[in-house]
């Protein structure tokens, strides 16, 4: 790990690390807030995933989750959404493929397949290198996200039971196998083996028998994704109801897409997580 940047704010420090990644075989770039508390003793953390064409800096500079993190003494993680670099893939004519659209799955597919393995990058090997050199508690953390970080965050929980106290999400892509952004992106990374595209969706893992204690969800109902039938989280509500799995979907009036969304309610959604956490 390098440190590249360093910024004091709310008694803390928002850190830049550049290492390189054997998930994903290329250097890597992640953010990550240290608490005024972590100067005395290890905090635990809460990962957030961001959406499509993001780096690790949209949340750092626009949600605002600095004041309440240090508020709750919780270090936020904040990785990068795809590996980048000359050597690596890209299809620069479609946002939503390539580099910044890392989709938080495993690639299978060549060319994309060498690099694009943000699921062992988020759930494993990111983990294991923050808590060897950061002052974290180990094992002890929560995970969230934003849109394709959403659904990252709630496949992340969902695979994984036990492994993170809390999970939520903003405005998650709930259904991929059935929405437009997860068809193109899983064609892609996972090829036409139609059970490696459920092993990446919410819905159908909910429906397949995964289950956590609680999940929270914010979704604006003025967001132009809800509209055409990205994000589709009725889907998932169905599938929680059907299965029994706890659920707080909140329909968010007036609310979009954007960070400005975000911002209004990343303070409740840490305090949220900072009860599991405790």
């Amino acid at each position: 790990m390098k440190l590249i940047e360093s910024v004091k704010e709310f008694g803390g420090y928002l850190n830049r690390y550049t290492h390189y990644s054997v998930a994903c075989q290329s250097e890597m770039t992640f953010s990550m807030y240290l608490p005024p508390q972590a100067a005395h003793s290890n905090v635990p953390a809460l990962y957030w995933l961001s959406g499509l064409t993001c780096t690790d800096d949209n949340f750092r500079v626009k949600a605002g989750a600095q004041r309440y993190a240090a508020e709750h003494g919780i270090a936020l993680i904040i990785p990068d959404t795809s590996p980048r670099g000359d050597s690596v893939p890209d299809a620069p004519e479609h946002y939503d493929l390539g580099q910044g659209a890392g989709f938080y799955v495993n690639a299978v597919q060549p060319p994309w397949d060498k690099h694009f393995r943000m699921y062992d990058y988020v759930v494993e090997e990111l983990p294991h290198l923050v808590e060897m050199h950061l002052p974290l508690i180990p094992g002890v953390k929560s995970i969230s996200g934003h849109s394709m970080g959403g659904h990252g965050a709630l496949i992340a929980a969902l695979k994984n039971p036990g492994a993170y106290r809390s999970v939520s999400a903003f405005a998650p892509i709930c259904h991929p196998l059935n929405a437009a952004w997860g068809k193109g992106c899983f064609t892609a990374y996972l090829g036409e083996n139609a059970a490696l595209w459920q092993a990446y969706d919410a819905t159908c893992l909910v429906q397949a028998g995964a289950h956590l204690p609680e999940i929270l969800i914010d979704q604006g109902t003025a967001d132009e994704f809800l509209v055409d039938g990205q994000l589709q989280p009725e889907a998932f509500q169905a599938a929680c109801l059907q299965a029994e799995q706890p659920l707080s979907l909140r329909m968010q009036d007036g609310y979009d897409h954007s960070y400005h969304f975000i911002a209004t309610f990343i303070g409740e959604h840490i305090a949220w997580h900072a009860k599991a956490l405790r």
